[in-house]
């Protein structure tokens, strides 16, 4: 245990009726939900970059939180890595997730990138030895550093794209060797600031070709994870390629990468996108290409992405309807893609926000299996396409044409009047379980 989170206990299921903040009172690994356990449902996992590489910056204002670790070298680089996996071990957290620059120092050109990364990959594999907590997926930052400032992928300049190709193999390389299990393509900067000096056509030709190497390199090397593409509508860009999980699967029907890549969709991100989460992930279930999630929310009164910890017990259960609707993770899980505010500055507020959120996503989850349990739902949604089921409609609908459907109308009369859409008997339902 390193002196950082020195004095907090390991975090334990107490149940609902505990008044230890430092205790789980819904999050139990253990118990059964549909059959299945707590954690292998959820499959938490924590985020390296807001919790061990955030300062405590926002667009107005620099570094408010004062860790050990942060500076240059690869002995800040370990020492982080030793508070990381202590917090692993305090929440009992299953899996986490990093981005290259998030665990290695920047060095002065690629092959020392290279060399710190390989290094502190080691360093991972070893503590990992002893440790429960394995790796969800790793991802390349080719966003943060100035040279990315006009995109990775689909960057004007070639150079740039070598750059970024080469990174990702090595990022890809780090992931395989901690037996990752997915690799994460998040486009920072694959969009637009003005249409006057960009090519949409030859960016997306470019985005594609990056993407269609990623699934090539994951084919040669037998690697059996799976690939992801995670959607942001905006922020840092005017305009970002990967705007939702619809524009995304167009992108791939586009390209014939449908079947080679998932989405990891961030809650955040949805609302930027006009959606709720639910929506996002009801999408990609439907398309078949539902992945992995990024658990967090916006703050409604901010018009950008503030990442913070889930806390609405609503949108969460929903949530996870939708996700054991579609049968429930496989390589995917419970990314807390969420940072503590810059004003919380002690260690146990960076562990109290997980315990919070783990456990705001065990009530969601149990709710959203006693709402399947329960049928209701599944029930009332089927009554009101039920009609379909009727021959005559079931063939209007695979061979029909518009004249046959014209005679069809005038021999029979059909006349057709509004029918209730329920929704408010539909909402109160769900508040019932929630």
């Amino acid at each position: 245990m390193t002196e950082f989170f020195k004095g907090i206990p390991k975090i334990s299921y107490e149940g609902p009726e505990s008044r230890n903040e430092f205790a789980f009172r819904h999050y139990d690994p253990d118990a059964l939900v549909m059959g299945k356990r707590m954690e292998d449902h959820l499959r938490f996992a924590v985020a390296y970059w807001h919790s061990f590489a955030y300062e405590g910056g926002d667009p107005f204002g620099g570094r408010t939180f004062d860790r050990p670790w942060f500076g240059d070298g690869m002995e800040k680089a370990k020492m982080k890595a030793d508070a990381a996996f202590d917090m692993f071990d305090i929440l009992g957290a299953p899996f986490f997730c990093f981005h290259d620059a998030d665990v290695r120092p920047e060095g002065a050109n690629f092959a020392e990138n290279k060399r710190n990364l390989e290094e502190i990959v080691e360093y991972f594999a070893q503590k990992m030895e002893s440790s429960k907590t394995k790796l969800l997926w790793g991802t390349a930052n080719l966003f943060g550093h100035r040279r990315f400032m006009a995109g990775s992928a689909t960057n004007p300049d070639p150079d740039v794209f070598a750059w970024s190709a080469a990174t990702i193999k090595t990022c890809m390389d780090a992931t395989i060797r901690l037996g990752g299990e997915n690799y994460v393509l998040w486009g920072g900067r694959e969009g637009y600031e003005t249409l006057l000096n960009t090519d949409l056509g030859k960016e997306a030709d470019q985005a594609a070709r990056m993407l269609e190497m990623v699934v090539d390199y994951k084919h040669k090397t037998g690697w059996q994870g799976t690939i992801l593409i995670e959607p942001k509508p905006q922020e840092p860009t005017k305009h970002q390629y990967d705007f939702d999980v619809g524009t995304v699967y167009g992108f791939l029907r586009r390209y014939g990468l449908e079947t080679e890549v998932k989405m990891n969709i961030e809650q955040g991100h949805a609302i930027l996108a006009g959606h709720s989460f639910e929506h996002e992930l009801a999408m990609a279930a439907s398309l078949g290409i539902l992945g992995s999630i990024d658990m967090n929310r916006n703050d409604y009164q901010s018009g950008w992405d503030t990442d913070q910890f889930p806390n609405a017990p609503h949108e969460v259960a929903l949530a996870y309807y939708e996700i054991l609707k579609a049968g429930g993770f496989t390589t995917g899980g419970t990314n807390f893609d969420a940072r503590i505010r810059r004003q919380s500055l002690d260690p146990e507020d960076l562990i109290l926000a997980h315990v919070g959120a783990m456990d705001m996503c065990a009530r969601g989850l149990k709710a959203a299996a006693a709402m399947l349990a329960d049928g209701r739902l599944e029930q009332l949604r089927a009554e009101r396409y039920a009609d379909w089921d009727r021959s005559e409609n079931a063939a209007m609908l695979r061979q029909g044409d518009l004249a046959a459907i014209e005679a069809r109308v005038l021999s029979e009369d059909i006349n057709p009047e509004p029918r209730s859409g329920r929704q408010e008997r539909l909402e109160n339902l769900v508040s019932t379980f929630v």
